[in-house]
């Protein structure tokens, strides 16, 4: 029995995507406005979030789904890790805290981990999928944006082994749709998707406060309000 989530998980969280990307923080950052302490808080949170989310993964492999939909090379904590060296230096765990929204982000992974943890797929292909898609030309506006060097600041978004990003995708969608689920899970999941989908525009949406003040309101509104052509579909 095929599940066909892929194409169900795509189909379900359309919406959740074009709302997404129409986050204030994310639109400034596609046009090139990225602020280096507001960058660094970000990937901060992120920091977070992922540790749950693999540590939860790796505590469910006896789950046949989710070992079906394990790829050690998604991991993104110990990148992560790197990054907040480059912002905090070595002593950053000292500096470092999750945001409000981000410790709600986190206690729900932790929750669905020790009760309902075929949920977590609805966060890996929300999280992941992401990072490889639009996350890729994310890291090059930041790049530009703060003049950084290689990958220092931005090692979230290297993905080092995996070089033929679409066929991984291709290759995740295909394990996705291979899953033996019920539509009631299937729905479900999908619906834990979507909860990611609003998690991570609240992360980002927490950061806008800071933007503004860094970078005015006046033009804070006219980088929002006109339409976004950046392109971070994930499916």
């Amino acid at each position: 029995m095929n599940s066909n989530l892929a194409v169900k998980l795509r189909a379900g969280t359309q919406q959740s995507h074009t709302m997404a990307e129409n986050v204030g923080l994310m639109k400034c950052v596609l046009k090139g406005i990225v602020d280096r302490d507001i960058f660094a808080k970000f990937l901060s949170n992120l920091y977070y979030v992922y540790s749950e989310l693999e540590a939860a993964i790796e505590a469910n492999l006896k789950h046949p789904s989710i070992r079906a939909l394990y790829f050690p090379e998604l991991n993104r904590k110990v990148f992560l890790e790197k990054d907040m060296v480059f912002y905090y230096g070595n002593n950053w765990h000292s500096l470092v805290t999750p945001s409000p929204v981000t410790q709600t982000y986190v206690n729900r992974i932790r929750e669905l981990s020790a009760t309902e943890p075929i949920l977590l797929l609805g966060h890996t292909y929300t999280r992941y999928l992401g990072d490889l898609s639009g996350g890729q030309m994310f890291q090059k506006v930041v790049q530009l944006a703060l003049k950084l060097s290689g990958y220092e600041g931005t090692s979230f978004y290297n993905f080092e082994q995996i070089p033929d990003k679409n066929a991984f995708k291709n290759k995740y969608r295909q394990a996705l749709n291979e899953l033996p689920v019920d539509d009631a899970t299937a729905n479900r999941i999908v619906a834990e998707a979507n909860n990611g989908f609003k998690l991570n525009m609240q992360i980002a949406e927490e950061l806008e406060e800071s933007l503004i003040k860094a970078i005015g309101k006046d033009t804070f509104n006219s980088l929002t309000n006109s339409d976004n052509s950046g392109n971070t579909e994930i499916a």
